[in-house]
């Protein structure tokens, strides 16, 4: 498709307002939601619907071809934003400069029948199509690289942590594969999202009566699909002007790959601490006064992001109960920033942990040496499994006041060499990780080099 003509900003202007300098998370990574992709994205919904005619018969062929001449129409940014507090939205003021500069053929067709909300709508349904489609690509690299991450350290024995304190040995390989359980699962309802975004087409109430009187009702219906067509969005089977599930759906799935995202993240930066250091990301960020620091810094900036999308994902919800009448009064227009940050989020949590996930190291030997941290007992549930409650009681007791643990058990009858191997207390560790499935789809795959530190 033709380049639209207009740019970023207007002729002369400053640097425009937010370009991720207190949202590093998403900084050089959410192009695909800026103003810039949302201007194209309305535009694209113009043309579309002017083709949509074309495509039915009711306009010309020569307005269908000359259509995309509207991406030519120049238009400044910051201009247009500042002309759409009058309507309150910016379509008032982009339709009146596309006609102004459309082909005579392409001038009648311009927005006719079709409401503001019409084409705001399918403007974000255009980026959170192509959003998600970023982020479920970013998902999947990160799956595939913690599904390796995992089998590489299968059998790598680790103190396994519940509410903060050791508790039985788990292993490296089965903590990673939790991680990759909850991002596949994310990036399923993701790619699931990209794949059912709708146009919106109702006209002014929700009747498509305008374009009723204009073409018939049999060809206003085709006019619907048709223009769904052209953008390659799905088309309902009624308008959704305030039947907002399209919107939160999208919320929903972005918010929870976020949260996997953060879950993930979280272990990483607690295990980077300097007490346990048993992970360590690719790279390390600097201190600006302390230069022995390795901050962790991806870890850091997808955890802001999981701090923050819940509460975006609630918004949608609001607004959602709160659509009224044909039209909603603010609650609609509450949705387009919410919903643009959540995706600028997701677009920057993905693309960071797919980072993260790729270069992830581990240290064996701070394994080791944390999992030793108290002396053989966390293979206690075992003592008490094999040697008896009260027998596994008095040996802790016994430890504590400074017994040897590894007499205690053999002067109780146990085998010190298999009851203290926390090796030989992993479960189905091993089995989880060998069960994860294989990658998905080859269209779907990104290749990579597999995790630090693995053969």
């Amino acid at each position: 498709m033709t380049e639209p003509g207009f740019s970023a900003e207007d002729p002369g202007s400053a640097v425009p307002f937010d370009v991720g300098l207190l949202n590093p998370v998403a900084a050089g990574r959410d192009g695909a939601v800026s103003d810039a992709a949302y201007l194209r994205a309305l535009v694209e919904a113009e043309v579309a619907l002017v083709k949509a005619y074309a495509a039915i018969g009711a306009a010309s062929a020569e307005a269908g071809e000359q259509a995309e001449a509207l991406f030519n129409v120049p238009i400044g940014i910051e201009t247009l934003a500042v002309e759409a507090v009058t309507g309150g939205n910016p379509v008032i003021p982009l339709v009146a400069a596309l006609r102004a500069g459309a082909p005579d053929a392409v001038k009648p067709w311009v927005h006719r029948g079709a409401t503001s909300q019409d084409i705001v709508d399918t403007a974000l349904m255009l980026l959170a199509r192509d959003a998600c489609l970023e982020i479920s690509a970013d998902l999947i690299h990160v799956s595939l690289a913690l599904q390796a991450f995992a089998r590489a350290h299968r059998d790598l024995v680790a103190a396994g942590r519940t509410l903060t304190q050791h508790a039985v040995p788990t292993t490296i390989g089965l903590r990673a594969a939790t991680w990759e359980r909850g991002v596949a699962r994310a990036a399923d309802r993701v790619r699931s999202a990209s794949a059912t975004v709708f146009a919106q087409l109702g006209g002014a109430g929700g009747t498509m009566a305008a374009a009723v009187e204009a073409v018939g009702p049999e060809r206003a219906q085709a006019l619907r699909a048709a223009f769904a067509e052209q953008l390659q969005l799905g088309n309902l089977d009624i308008p959704w002007h305030t039947e907002r599930w399209p919107v939160t759906e999208i919320g929903e799935a972005v918010a929870q790959a976020i949260a996997a995202l953060g879950r993930f993240a979280t272990d990483v930066a607690t295990a980077s601490r300097t007490e346990i250091a048993e992970l360590s990301e690719p790279s390390g960020g600097g201190s600006s006064a302390m230069p022995q620091k390795q901050n962790p810094a991806r870890s850091v900036l997808i955890r802001s992001a999981a701090m923050r999308a819940p509460q975006l994902a609630a918004t949608l919800q609001l607004a959602a109960g709160l659509f009224a009448d044909e039209r909603a009064d603010g609650a609609w227009h509450a949705e387009w920033p919410t919903l643009r940050e959540l995706l600028r989020l997701g677009l920057g949590a993905a693309s960071h942990a797919a980072e993260l996930a790729e270069g992830l190291r581990v240290d064996a030997e701070a394994v080791a040496r944390n999992l030793g941290a108290t002396g053989g007992l966390i293979v206690s549930e075992r003592l008490s499994a094999v040697l008896g409650k009260d027998v596994a009681a008095r040996i802790v007791r016994a430890v504590a006041e400074g017994g040897d643990l590894r007499a205690l058990v053999a002067e109780a009858g146990g085998d010190p060499d298999d009851l203290l191997d926390p090796a030989h207390y992993t479960g189905l560790a091993a089995p989880f990780v060998e069960s994860l499935p294989p990658p998905p789809a080859a269209d779907w795959v990104i290749a990579f080099d597999g995790p630090a530190g693995a053969d």
